[in-house]
């Protein structure tokens, strides 16, 4: 899991046609791109288009695959000003169990 095309996948089978989130969010990898979430909606719809969400994670591409390897604690990416969360605190925490 390297590409952007990889981690929408990745998310896309996460998060299910119905995870109970129901909320819209969306992580923005800067000049790498965005996968923006619909989760609101059933079946929800995950897609590469920046549109306006609930709650946004802003992160390098490599710092969210240190992340999904297991080798950088999300909470520790934040405390180091890695990781950004523009929106919804709570919906940001339920995240965690995404990545």
């Amino acid at each position: 899991m390297n590409t952007l095309a990889e981690i929408t996948q990745r998310l896309r089978e996460r998060v299910g046609e119905d995870s109970g989130l129901d909320a819209t969010f969306k992580f923005d990898f800067g000049a790498d791109g965005v996968v923006h979430v619909d989760a609101a909606t059933v079946p929800h719809v995950v897609t590469n288009e920046d549109r306006e969400a609930d709650c946004t994670i802003s992160i390098a591409l490599d710092d969210y695959l240190e992340i999904a390897r297991g080798e950088l604690n999300p909470t520790t990416a934040f405390m180091m000003g890695k990781l950004r969360i523009d929106g919804s605190m709570s919906i940001a925490m339920k995240l965690a169990d995404l990545l």
